[in-house]
C-alpha cells in the first residue's frame, strides 16, 4: 500500500493566552484590521516574526586582543548628543498622532 506524501496544514493544538490593556488590544485590533486578518492571526504572525528576528539576531563575533581593547574604549567614551536622533526619539509614536 502506498503512503500519502501530501502534507496538510499543521494542526493548531496549543493555546497561548495573554492579558493586555484595552489600549494595547485596540492598537492590535486596528493593525489586524488594516491587514485584513483576525486579531489572533495578526498577533501570532507578529510574535513569530519577532521571535525569529530575535533568534537570528544572536551573533557571536570574535576580536583580536587589540580590537577588543579598542571596542571597549569606544564603549567607555561618553555618548555624543545628536539633535536629529533626540528629536526622533522624543516625538510621539505614529499611532498616537
Amino acid at each position: 500500500m502506498a503512503q500519502s506524501t501530501t502534507v496538510g496544514p499543521a494542526r493548531k493544538d496549543d493555546v497561548i493566552q495573554i492579558r493586555a490593556t484595552a489600549e494595547t488590544k485596540a492598537i492590535l485590533t486596528r493593525a489586524a484590521s488594516l491587514r485584513g486578518q483576525k486579531l489572533s492571526e495578526f498577533m501570532l504572525e507578529s510574535a513569530r516574526r519577532q521571535a525569529e528576528d530575535t533568534i537570528l539576531d544572536q551573533r557571536v563575533f570574535y576580536l583580536s586582543p587589540k580590537a577588543h581593547e579598542a571596542f571597549l574604549a569606544m564603549l567607555d567614551e561618553p555618548a555624543q548628543s545628536v539633535p536629529e536622533l533626540r528629536a526622533l526619539l522624543t516625538r510621539p509614536p505614529a499611532w498616537e498622532r
